[in-house]
């Protein structure tokens, strides 16, 4: 009998056993806004989301980078990159998802715990089962475009051909 890894915000998505959902709980290690440091571009960011968010002034704004690099927490990182979206790199849109492929390939590189768990995802479907982003999540309607899952899926991948 498999045990049961999955965890989700609704349980009757459980039912089937196809998804793993990390918005929270379990699987919250895939975040953005966990607890795990990451070393990219030569320096030691305290999550990713404090990496991401950076990248986003990366090339254009040093203060602002700065400011998310110091940030206390990745939602104050989140947050100010709220107040200031006007200000990233003019590439940006091009930027966002190799960037966060780079930040995501370096934590799970770089922290045994993530490698586990990701692991443990065998080979189902990993969404960020986040209801407020379609982008990075499946969004409200769940037909969002899951692009921080994909990129879990595509490390995962990797990491079972022995390329990581």
């Amino acid at each position: 009998m498999q045990t049961k890894i999955k965890e989700f915000r609704d349980p009757q998505l459980a039912t089937d056993g196809s998804v793993v959902g990390f918005y929270e709980r379990e699987f919250f290690v895939f975040s953005n806004f966990s607890s795990f440091q990451v070393f990219w571009r030569g320096r030691l960011w305290p999550t990713s989301e404090h990496a991401y968010q950076a990248a986003r002034f990366s090339g254009v704004n040093s203060e602002l980078e700065e400011k998310c690099f110091q940030a206390r927490s990745a939602h104050e990182a989140y947050r100010i990159m709220q107040a200031n979206c006007d200000k990233e790199r003019p590439d940006w849109a091009n930027e966002k998802l190799p960037a966060m492929y780079d930040i995501c390939k370096a934590k799970l590189e770089q922290n045994p715990y993530v490698r586990e768990k990701l692991v443990q995802t065998l080979n189902e479907l990993i969404v960020e089962d986040s209801p407020k982003d379609p982008f990075w999540g499946w969004g409200t309607d769940r037909q969002g475009r899951n692009e921080l899952g994909k990129i879990w899926v595509k490390l995962r991948k990797e990491l079972k051909d022995g390329k990581l």
